[in-house]
């Protein structure tokens, strides 16, 4: 398949079967499994680290924090990959079976799709928030856990065929012996046409709902702020920081899942096989299969960055709210029940938001 270990199984056998060339093989596979064994300690504790500062405020279930929660959980199982990965490069054969195949693969496939949906979901409630916010208030704490598991549903549905078709099989070595794989067992047109899908559904429709929303909003702020005074002072709003904090999520993950598919479709769609040496094969596949789990290692501190930045954006707006409503005191009592009432349904979602960011202080 177009993932880790099948690549690295799949990648062609050493031309030359002297020992510069073992010496290289071997100084390329274990410079990657120690990279990918850093990453994994970095990002199991960051993601953990994670999962537990926003289990602790889950009780109010803003959309933020369940988003965050979700990130940080399909970033764990996406990490939870790398000790099956590396195994299999130093050992260079394949010692999990044919369930460990389907499981491993999946997995790939699963969190990605999680992360980026889960992102585009980000993407869609902070558009929402900025142009209909009375309907972002409404929102339930039901829907925001359907809308959750919403998305994993989705991810185990685009994930399926690949349980279906990959299976373990062997193949001869030149030197005479037997190595086990992980391989797809469709025809090559069904599985080019699988992963162009799935190409798709991670990268290409995504990043098209995100890029339109973030161009909307750019127009919705660049509108609002062109006379005010956070525009003349030249200081960005909290509210514009987790934007930007969101957008730089999303960002990292296309810098690091892109040259991996770029990659593996590349060896798809050419007519005739690169003509590339086999430790430059190697090495391209380790790189961006490093690539991939570095995103998971990186997106910890992201998280931190984005809480603090969506703490001090719910301080302010808790701020701007106590000052709305105080200036009422000084009108008339018919004016005052007024505009208690109209700011009735806004109160519960700051003095919620508040509590709960109260909790990761």
């Amino acid at each position: 398949m177009n993932n880790k270990s099948v690549s690295l199984n799949s990648s062609p056998p050493p031309q030359d079967g002297g020992s510069g060339t073992v010496d290289h093989e071997l100084v390329i596979t274990s410079t990657f499994g120690t990279l990918l064994s850093v990453v994994y300690v970095l990002g199991v504790s960051g993601n953990v680290y994670t999962l537990v500062v926003m289990c602790h405020s889950i009780r109010f279930a803003t959309s933020m924090y369940i988003s965050i929660i979700n990130l940080a959980l399909a970033d764990l199982l996406y990490l939870s990959t790398i000790p099956f990965v590396v195994s299999t490069y130093f050992l260079k054969d394949w010692y999990f079976g044919d369930v460990g195949c389907r499981i491993l693969l999946s997995l790939d496939l699963l969190t990605m799709h999680a992360s980026i949906f889960t992102l585009t979901v980000m993407c869609t409630e902070r558009y929402l928030a900025v142009t209909k916010p009375l309907d972002t208030v409404r929102r339930s704490k039901s829907y925001r856990k359907a809308l959750a598991w919403g998305v994993w549903l989705l991810s185990l549905v685009l994930t399926v065929p690949m349980m279906v078709m990959v299976a373990q099989t062997t193949k001869d070595t030149p030197d005479g012996g037997v190595k086990r794989i992980c391989a797809p067992t469709w025809a090559p047109l069904v599985y080019k046409v699988y992963l162009t899908v799935l190409f798709g559904t991670s990268i290409m429709a995504p990043g098209l709902v995100i890029g339109y929303l973030y161009v909307k909003l750019a127009r919705t702020y660049l509108e609002s702020q062109r006379n005010s005074a956070v525009s003349r002072s030249g200081k960005r709003s909290p509210k514009q920081k987790v934007l930007i904090m969101i957008f730089t999520i999303v960002m990292v993950f296309w810098a690091c899942f892109l040259p991996f598919w770029v990659w593996q479709l590349l060896s798809l769609y050419r007519t005739e096989p690169l003509k590339l040496a086999s430790q430059t094969h190697t090495c391209i596949n380790y790189l961006v299969a490093s690539l991939t789990y570095s995103n998971s290692c990186i997106n910890p501190f992201l998280y931190t960055l984005l809480t603090k930045n969506y703490r001090e954006y719910l301080k302010n707006r808790h701020r701007s709210f106590y000052r709305y409503t105080s200036s009422f005191k000084q009108r008339p009592p018919s004016l005052y029940s007024w505009g208690r009432s109209a700011s009735s349904s806004n109160q519960f979602e700051f003095n919620s938001e508040t509590l709960a960011m109260g909790t990761l202080k």
